[in-house]
């Protein structure tokens, strides 16, 4: 039987201090807050669940880790699919096949990589002097465009389109 210290009670140190301890082992455990579980600390107000530090999203494709961590408590399964507004256009974020699709209307992983390559061909080999210069010679100027954009609000209600070079 062996003694650990684990300092930190957030995941891995939660889970780490479990399986050590389901082993026979003896586990220290200390953190800095009061409660376990890091930023995922949960507690009960009026019957519901309340995320003290915010709403974390669990996810994994590994049936084991999904059915391990279901064993502490009942997941829901959930798929996060944030959606960004360009000027009229609206894109699925993550960018995948389906934005691709709208924006270049191609229909294969290969003739969106191909138009990426394509795009990615402004900077010409030129050497990126800002933010803007480095994603455009990454990913292509239409990808960075709908990525980049944010609407900054002015006093007289109208609104400003800057690029994060300009922020």
């Amino acid at each position: 039987m062996k003694t650990f210290l684990v300092v930190g009670a957030g995941l891995f140190g939660a889970t780490f201090a479990h399986e050590a301890a389901i082993r026979g082992n003896n586990v220290i455990v200390i953190d800095r807050r009061s409660e376990i579980a890091g930023n995922i600390y949960t507690y009960k107000k009026c019957g519901v669940q309340v995320h003290k530090y915010g709403a974390h999203i669990f996810h994994t494709s590994d049936k084991h880790i999904w059915d391990y961590v279901n064993s502490f408590a009942n997941f829901n399964r959930f798929t996060n699919s944030p959606i960004a507004k360009f000027y009229d256009e609206t894109f699925n974020m993550p960018f995948n096949m389906n934005t691709f699709n709208q924006m270049w209307n191609v229909i294969t992983p290969a003739e969106a990589k191909n138009k990426i390559a394509e795009q990615r061909l402004e900077m010409n080999g030129k050497k990126s002097e800002n933010l803007e210069e480095q994603a455009i010679s990454l990913v292509g100027r239409d990808i960075y465009m709908r990525n980049s954009l944010r609407v900054i609000p002015k006093s007289n209600g109208v609104k400003k389109r800057l690029s994060f070079q300009h922020l």
